[in-house]
């Protein structure tokens, strides 16, 4: 572990968790170079990054934030971080693995805002769509509420101001 580049990894990796608050943990073996581009790829346009990095090192760099991966650290492991929406990044893991008859990357677990998940977790998680997706669904129901609101008060306007032309 003296290794310099090993240290140079680790404290590379240190850094990279700095301030993370969702990663998965993924096997990424089987993948060809193009396959694992394109993934690297699909992650980062979804604000996530993917380190491939030897297990003993993923271990210590996580044991030092407090966090106990030391049972899905097992075969090939690959990190994948998701700075900016962990729904996206979760779904870009799901479609690469659907796109491939292996069915990988094969998440192995994660840590989702503070929290360690299992696997079940990171698929639902998956299937909720992007943050953008769901805060313009949040929009459309709050628009909808907000303009029926809007119609039952000037329906009220109107029946009082009939009662009060009668009186």
């Amino acid at each position: 572990m003296a290794n310099e580049k090993n240290q140079q990894t680790l404290s590379s990796l240190k850094g990279s968790l700095t301030g993370i608050d969702t990663f998965y943990v993924v096997d990424y073996q089987g993948l060809t170079a193009g396959q694992l581009s394109k993934l690297r790829k699909d992650i980062r346009e979804k604000g996530g990054q993917l380190i491939v990095a030897k297990n003993t090192l993923i271990n210590l760099a996580l044991q030092d934030g407090g966090k106990d991966f030391t049972g899905e650290l097992k075969g090939p492991s690959a990190l994948v971080l998701a700075q900016e929406d962990p729904a996206g990044v979760a779904k870009a893991l799901s479609d690469a693995a659907k796109g491939n008859d292996k069915g990988i990357p094969a998440v192995k677990g994660g840590f989702v805002e503070g929290n360690k998940v299992d696997v079940k977790v990171v698929e639902r998680l998956a299937s909720l769509g992007s943050k953008q997706q769901l805060q313009a669904e949040l929009v459309g129901v709050l628009s909808a509420h907000l303009s029926n609101f809007v119609g039952i008060l000037e329906a009220y306007k109107d029946k009082l101001e009939g009662e009060g032309q009668s009186a």
